[in-house]
């Protein structure tokens, strides 16, 4: 199965000198990284395997170079949270001026000026501002604690689609009540450091410009909720790290084909390529384990 991106990882013409030099660094790494792999193996696991002359070489396949990287991803970013005390997740915003940056502005304000247009309309059409309303409530159960079922029956109850699709069909939805009760809800769960936030929320004028708004501090809450959950976790994980990193690396140990395999599968098109990806997230992974 090709890669995707396969023509940048061959280049565009021909490998050069130094690409070559370093291909053969990486395979004189790669037989130093087998030796490292048997002898790890052999000293972790209890289980017998018979000698690789006897056992017929298997294919490889995409989702199995993309497994190990996954779980090669988990460690590493267990061990960022476990050794930087200041690691958080950010919003990885776009550039403005970047192709992605305007594609996202213009779609999104398409968007919203449709929803503005039927709002506007006469009779108005509330089922697009009703299937927002839906995932707001959505949004806002998930950042309850498993006591606070008052609240959560509140939330179920005042932003009901069913019952919100029966008021539209009588012309009698309240959407600027419904935005009220968002917010006022939202100041509830926040984090502190939102309440700016909160109180220029309360005073947007523009029923959509507000919804607009709303989705964008929801989306902070989100991310103050999922580093709060890191800051919780990062006791936990700095007790258990040890133990937690050399089982996941066994785990890719035993997931990750060999480079011998990986050059004997015929269904590789571009070994070149995939022998570079696992010698990356091999290097990746001793990194990991030894920088304690």
């Amino acid at each position: 199965m090709p890669f995707h991106g396969e023509k940048q990882c061959v280049g565009e013409d021909q490998p050069s000198d130094s690409d070559s030099s370093r291909f053969s660094e990486s395979m004189a790494s790669l037989s130093d990284y087998e030796c490292s792999r048997q002898s790890f193996t052999s000293d972790s696991s209890s289980k017998s395997s018979s000698p690789a002359s006897m056992s017929p070489p298997r294919v490889v396949t995409f989702d199995e170079v993309m497994a190990a990287a996954r779980n090669l991803s988990n460690m590493t970013l267990a061990h960022e949270i476990a050794v930087n005390e200041n690691f958080e997740l950010k919003q990885d915003a776009l550039p403005e001026n970047s192709l992605a940056g305007r594609v996202k502005h213009i779609v999104h304000q398409a968007f919203w000026d449709v929803l503005e247009s039927e709002l506007s309309a006469e009779p108005p059409e509330y089922e697009h501002a009703i299937k927002l309303f839906e995932e707001i409530r959505e949004i806002l159960l998930s950042f309850l604690t498993p006591g606070g079922n008052r609240l959560r029956n509140q939330i179920c109850e005042v932003l009901d689609p069913d019952l919100i699709r029966q008021q539209a069909e009588h012309n009698a939805v309240d959407i600027q009540g419904l935005a009220n009760y968002i917010i006022s809800t939202m100041g509830k769960l926040c984090a502190p450091v939102r309440d700016d936030d909160i109180r220029e929320l309360k005073a947007t004028g523009n029923i959509v410009e507000g919804l607009r708004q709303i989705f964008h501090v929801l989306d902070l809450m989100k991310m103050d909720m999922a580093n709060f959950t890191i800051r919780s976790l990062r006791p936990h994980l700095q007790r258990q790290l040890v133990e937690y990193e050399r089982t996941k690396f066994q785990e890719i140990l035993e997931e990750t084909p060999t480079p011998q395999v990986i050059l004997k599968s015929t269904r590789i098109e571009n070994p070149y390529a995939t022998l570079l990806l696992l010698f990356k997230i091999t290097k990746w992974a001793f990194k990991c384990v030894s920088c304690k």
